[in-house]
């Protein structure tokens, strides 16, 4: 570990109540600050500051603590350099990666503090953006959702709405004016909030909603030919030649290879004297999933 011992210098400090200059000493203490490392070693400053008596009789502060610009601030127990790298690292990994990758750089703190310092941090400044991304997230799946508003363009996260109703997202978007697109996902409350807060602003769909549109659609219509699909699978013309079946067993998954497998020793066993319990145990699954194929022509 790298101490270095210090002192402040016998000059006049300004209040920081009244700006009157003092150099009139009531006390002094010792104060331990923590610096980045140097040459893979912590650095530790112990510094001792005079605590000052104003001179201002109208000043409401009778007392004060001297500061050294740019290395000590009120009730800090870090360097300002020193501080900033820890914001850093909690901004990147937050808590506990954070404190592991802070105890790597010789500068040991707990989860905590650096959380403390993800909050203490002023939130960064933006402006409207012209794509404006609205989508949905859960605190408690299924019991608590809010609103995440992001800028398309950069991906930067712009705002976090407690609800994710159509008035919120209207208020908001009366407050902050100025979005010409917004892409949204498919929940009727953001149309509606949308065409309520921005009547002038074009609403599309992204990427990902687009392709759940589309899975969705897909989906809908396998299930509304579903039967159409059975008849063909059961029906008994099959390929015309050896070399199509070959072809066909070689493009069957995995899955589906065993299925068939399946399907063909339930409907083997039986025929030996085989009840449905002593099938269920030979080929470990339940005694319902042995009934359904048993019954089932087709796999």
């Amino acid at each position: 570990m790298v101490r270095l011992v210090a002192r402040t210098q016998p000059i006049g400090v300004a209040c920081p109540a009244c700006a009157a200059v003092s150099d009139r000493v009531h006390s002094v203490y010792a104060r331990r600050l923590e610096d980045t490392p140097v040459g893979d070693r912590p650095v530790v400053i112990e510094l001792t500051v005079r605590r000052l008596c104003c001179e201002n009789s109208a000043c409401t502060r009778r007392t004060f603590a001297e500061q050294v610009e740019g290395l000590t601030i009120r009730c800090g127990r870090r360097t300002p350099s020193s501080r900033r790298l820890l914001e850093a690292v909690a901004v990147a990994l937050a808590g506990r990666a954070g404190g592991r990758l802070a105890a790597a750089l010789h500068m040991r703190v707990s989860r905590t503090t650096l959380l403390r310092a993800i909050m203490a941090l002023p939130d960064p400044a933006w402006a409207v953006p012209k794509v404006l991304g609205v989508d949905d997230f859960a605190t408690r799946r299924m019991h608590h959702y809010g609103t995440v508003l992001i800028d398309c363009e950069t991906g930067q996260p712009l705002d976090l709405l407690t609800g994710r109703d159509a008035a919120t997202l209207a208020g908001w978007l009366r407050e902050h004016p100025g979005a010409e697109i917004i892409c949204r996902d498919r929940a009727g409350s953001y149309a509606d909030g949308a065409r309520t807060g921005a009547p002038n602003a074009v609403q599309v769909a992204d990427r990902f909603h687009l392709w759940r549109n589309l899975g969705t659609a897909v989906e809908a219509s396998i299930r509304l030919h579903g039967t159409c699909l059975k008849t063909a699978a059961a029906s008994p013309d099959g390929p015309a030649n050896d070399g199509d079946s070959v072809d066909a067993t070689k493009a069957m998954s995995p899955i589906e290879a065993r299925i068939r497998e399946r399907h063909a020793t339930i409907h083997a066993l039986p025929a030996q004297g085989h009840g449905i319990r002593e099938i269920a145990r030979e080929l470990h699954t339940g005694g319902n999933t042995v009934r359904r194929n048993a019954r089932a022509a087709v796999p």
